[in-house]
């Protein structure tokens, strides 16, 4: 199934769910666009900065390998996710990740509506290339849940248990333990990364 165009869909969730205010901020995304095929494990992000220039800028991008064998509702439900993360950093200028703010708007999103469902967390099937060669295996000690990573990294917290227990924000009880795929436990090292 070939991709949608992204722009369009954009331009009809603003309408209808932002009040027009992401096309209306000074600054809309300077990119809206599919990933080039590098974004295996994520479906979506937003993120803003500044570029070599020094210009400010903000993208949405989505996963390319992720979403394109999905149904229509994956895209829409991501493209809204990150628009949530774009209308709380463009319009109210607040610093939140998925804590009171985002879980209001996206309840008032899923309430207006049923042709998707915005989530906190995707629970989308990963490709099977997308683990990768991994040598290490991080997992997390609350929920068991583990991935794949080709090197060890400090600091690295499980998502959903952040977001579970401690209302989205990093926690050092949630930090990964890493393992050597042939089962040696390191003991003390977690990796890098925010909730």
């Amino acid at each position: 199934m070939p991709l949608e165009p992204l722009l369009p869909l954009f331009h009809r969730l603003d309408r209808e769910h932002f009040e027009g205010s992401l096309a209306a901020t000074s600054a809309p995304p300077r990119a809206l666009r599919w990933s080039d095929g590098r974004m295996r494990r994520t479906a979506g992000l937003y993120r803003r900065g500044r570029d070599g220039a020094g210009r400010e800028f903000c993208d949405i991008v989505l996963s390319r390998p992720l979403l394109e064998t999905l149904p229509r509702q994956a895209t829409i439900s991501t493209l809204c996710h990150e628009m949530i993360h774009a209308w709380l950093d463009r319009v109210l200028g607040l610093r939140e990740v998925h804590g009171p703010n985002f879980r209001a708007r996206m309840a008032a999103i899923n309430a207006a509506q049923a042709e998707f469902q915005v989530t906190v967390r995707h629970r989308y099937p990963l490709p099977a290339d997308s683990l990768g060669p991994g040598r290490w295996i991080a997992r997390c000690p609350n929920c068991g849940i583990s991935s794949r990573y080709r090197r060890r990294l400090r600091n690295l917290a499980c998502r959903f248990c952040c977001e579970r227990l401690h209302g989205g924000r990093w926690h050092a009880s949630c930090l990964l333990q890493f393992e050597l795929v042939q089962g040696e436990l390191i003991q003390g090292e977690a990796p890098d990364g925010l909730c």
